[in-house]
């Protein structure tokens, strides 16, 4: 067979699978890109949520119980210690002694939304907003829930309120792009993406989103070129390596492509895209 007609072979291939393989991941890619700590505008301070931190913090309420800024300190490390209950019972004590917190409200917004609860989060999302109507930290977080919840229109219309006013928030571009990418306007994706590479270029997701979209439009070497710099950042991602064997297998390197899906699925067991690679390519 012709080296045209391999190729030709691979792309048809390879148009019945990337739709699947898109699709699954984009939705592995939402999940890590929740506790990247990059986009979702969490602070990850493990020292924060110690039992030391803590019992600091109480010693400050106890001494001064009036004082909101303690409780919503401490809400905060019990937050990033996983204790979510007693992280609610903070901010709300803190919300009762200063109501006009818009900072508390998002605080509480984020542990709603690591509870489930996301009309919580929301509500409190849209409070902090009508306290402060220029607070991006809240039109980002509500715009992820309602684009994780497939309200794409007022999704849109949080980043777009955040992009207006400072085109140089990264996480307003990266998720607007995966709202255009979960619509099949790849091409508007990619240039969202590019956007929030060049205001932060050493977070991994935004390489990985605009890799899947360059796979979505058969460019298959911007791909390769995209998901080879998400591994380099970020060597634990198996969405990354998955969809990179993807690329390789369109660029027609099988032993390669088969060392991409293997090494996903060593990181996730579970990946489908990596599975059902490996399935097609055999040892490569």
């Amino acid at each position: 067979m012709s080296n045209r007609l391999i190729k030709k072979d691979i792309k048809g291939r390879m148009r019945k699978y990337l739709p699947h393989a898109f699709l699954l991941g984009l939705a592995s890619l939402l999940g890590a890109c929740n506790t990247s700590g990059v986009y979702d505008g969490v602070p990850v301070n493990s020292s924060a949520g110690s039992s030391t931190n803590i019992a600091s913090l109480t010693a400050v309420i106890e001494a001064n119980p009036s004082d909101a800024h303690a409780y919503s300190t401490r809400g905060i490390a019990y937050g990033q210690a996983g204790k979510l209950d007693q992280a609610v019972e903070d901010f709300d004590r803190a919300l009762q002694l200063n109501p006009q917190s818009y900072q508390t409200y998002a605080n509480r917004a984020l542990v709603y939304r690591r509870q489930g609860q996301d009309q919580l989060a929301i509500a409190d999302y849209t409070r902090a907003i009508n306290i402060k109507p220029d607070y991006d930290v809240a039109y980002v977080g509500r715009g992820n829930i309602y684009r994780q919840q497939g309200n794409f229109s007022a999704a849109l219309a949080d980043f777009n309120s955040v992009i207006t006013r400072d085109s140089s928030d990264a996480r307003a571009f990266y998720n607007r792009g995966l709202i255009y990418q979960a619509q099949n306007q790849d091409n508007r994706a990619i240039e969202d993406f590019a956007t929030a590479i060049g205001l932060n270029p050493k977070a991994a997701a935004p390489y990985i989103a605009r890799g899947i979209s360059y796979l979505a439009i058969n460019d298959p070497n911007a791909a390769f070129a995209d998901l080879s710099m998400a591994v380099n950042l970020d060597r634990d991602s198996a969405v990354a390596w998955a969809n990179r064997g993807l690329a390789l297998e369109m660029l027609g390197k099988p032993k390669d492509a088969h060392r991409n899906f293997t090494r996903a699925i060593t990181l996730d067991n579970s990946n489908k895209i990596a599975r059902e690679g490996l399935g097609r390519v055999g040892r490569g």
